[in-house]
């Protein structure tokens, strides 16, 4: 019992002030975490371009082979899984594209957070190896070009971003569709 001068709140109005918030909350829930997946999205696109343009200068600097390769311990190289378990950037002195004893490591990026996938195509499926000019060549001496996609899983649209390399060993991205994430 109040007595005067004492203020309170009945419990009605406790619980429109609740299911006020309650509701406030689902709306804002869902656009967080969109936001915080675009988010996770844009800096694993930004890593690996990063990677990729690290892998191409040091190939130029060095005069001297350097690749890109998938890896899941980030001691070799891989041909299974996607890249989104993790990749290195190693001085590749006999041209193989493998990770060799007395071979350099120069960059190394473990695996990302759990609900991104970055697959390459073919020519790009597990590495990426640029020459001492700056051109992306497989290991016969073939030109590489390839495509590298970044999907969400589950995919949206707003996060699909693909990554164009060009023989030349240039990398760009553009926005992607969900059609790319199958």
């Amino acid at each position: 019992m109040l007595q005067a001068g004492q203020v309170g709140y009945s419990l009605v109005e406790m619980l429109v002030v609740v299911t006020l918030v309650a509701i406030l909350l689902s709306i804002a829930v869902p656009s967080m975490t969109a936001m915080l997946n675009t988010q996770k999205s844009v800096a694993l696109g930004n890593s690996f371009l990063s990677s990729l343009n690290l892998a191409r200068n040091e190939a130029i600097k060095r005069n001297a082979r350097a690749v890109l390769c998938k890896s899941a311990n980030g001691l070799s190289c891989t041909t299974g899984g996607g890249w989104q378990q993790g990749w290195i950037v190693f001085h590749d002195v006999n041209n193989n594209a493998t990770l060799d004893v007395g071979e350099q490591v120069i960059e190394q990026q473990g695996a990302v957070a759990g609900g991104l996938t970055l697959t390459g195509n073919a020519p790009v499926a597990d590495y990426v190896s640029y020459s001492a000019s700056g051109s992306a060549k497989l290991i016969s001496g073939a030109f590489q070009a390839g495509t590298f996609t970044l999907c969400l899983v589950p995919a949206s649209s707003a996060d699909v971003r693909l990554f164009i390399l060009s023989s030349t060993g240039r990398a760009r991205s553009r926005k992607g569709t969900l059609s790319d994430c199958s």
